[in-house]
């Protein structure tokens, strides 16, 4: 398999203070699990550019925008959005760079000149909703991914899975009458960011777990209701929302899953994609805020996209 790497120093001078679980430590706890798999070498690194303001517009009004855009601080300083979403300097810039990572990678795989892709960006996309941001996140880069194929590229029908521990819901809403996109997850209920879970629907096959839920509980949720959504669909592309604090080394979530788990979800998808879309994938990283088990899940991952496990 061709599979790249997305990435941009602009993601990692976006930060929210030393306290503050998401950091750019993320980015580098993940660069020396990849080294240290051995897959630094084998795996292309590519760059992504700015994406353009009219990109982001498809999904965030001009108001969302211009809330993270216009209210950066000055030199060592933050600006609060919420109590969990903080500005620096460098954050417009970031958010921007990780959107346009996602939306490159999907350039370059309806191209054809790669398989599958994942984003290593930050800040995270799934709970910025079309109205603003939330939880850590600025702008939704995996719902501007999905547009992207569909305005830009004219895919008719695009699959979002999300397994990270908490509700996407910002992408759940950005698609909520879009019948072109499947959103697929999991997520530990009732867990931040406390929405109530939606009806099961050919396009929403969004499922609550309990705490302390692990691997065979996941797996089974996948045989039972992903996977035959996703079959019924035919997705002509599949983008992932890769959340990793499902980790049972995660104490940002109560969950239980370990590497393996994400790479079998990984090679199920991949499997869907063979069938229905030519194989193409684009996973964007969403939490995982223990830095260990951030860095190995995600090696895990990659590995599995690239057919090297």
């Amino acid at each position: 398999m061709r599979t790249a790497i997305y990435s941009h120093p602009d993601c990692r001078r976006h930060e929210m203070g030393e306290w503050h679980p998401e950091s750019p430590a993320r980015l580098q706890a993940i660069e020396d699990q990849l080294i240290g798999a051995r897959l630094d070498g084998l795996i292309e690194r590519r760059e992504g550019p700015l994406a353009e303001l009219p990109a982001v517009m498809r999904n965030h009004t001009q108001a969302a925008i211009a809330l993270v855009r216009d209210n950066l601080p000055g030199p060592g300083a933050y600006y609060p959005l919420d109590d969990d979403t903080l500005l620096n300097e460098y954050s417009y810039q970031a958010a921007l760079r990780a959107a346009g990572c996602a939306m490159a990678a999907t350039d370059a795989v309806i191209a054809g000149d790669i398989d599958n892709a994942f984003c290593a960006i930050r800040p995270p996309g799934h709970h910025a909703r079309p109205s603003g941001a939330m939880g850590f996140c600025l702008f939704n880069n995996v719902a501007l991914a999905a547009l992207h194929a569909l305005d830009s590229h004219g895919l008719e029908r695009v699959a979002i899975i999300d397994f990270d521990v908490h509700h996407g819901n910002g992408t759940a809403e950005s698609f909520r009458d879009d019948d072109r996109v499947l959103m697929a997850s999991f997520f530990q209920h009732p867990f931040y960011p406390f929405t109530a879970p939606e009806p099961i629907t050919a396009t929403c096959v969004n499922i609550p777990l309990p705490a302390r839920s692990g691997g065979d509980a996941v797996r089974t949720l996948v045989r039972e209701h992903w996977l035959p959504a996703l079959h019924a669909f035919k997705p002509e592309m599949i983008f992932i929302s890769a959340g990793f604090d499902a980790h049972r080394e995660d104490d940002l979530g109560e969950m239980g899953l370990v590497e393996a788990d994400y790479a079998w979800m990984t090679r199920e998808i991949m499997a869907v994609a063979r069938e229905h879309a030519g194989g193409r994938i684009v996973s964007c990283l969403e939490g995982g805020y223990n830095l260990s088990a951030l860095g190995r899940s995600v090696a895990a991952h990659v590995k599995a996209l690239a057919q090297l496990d």
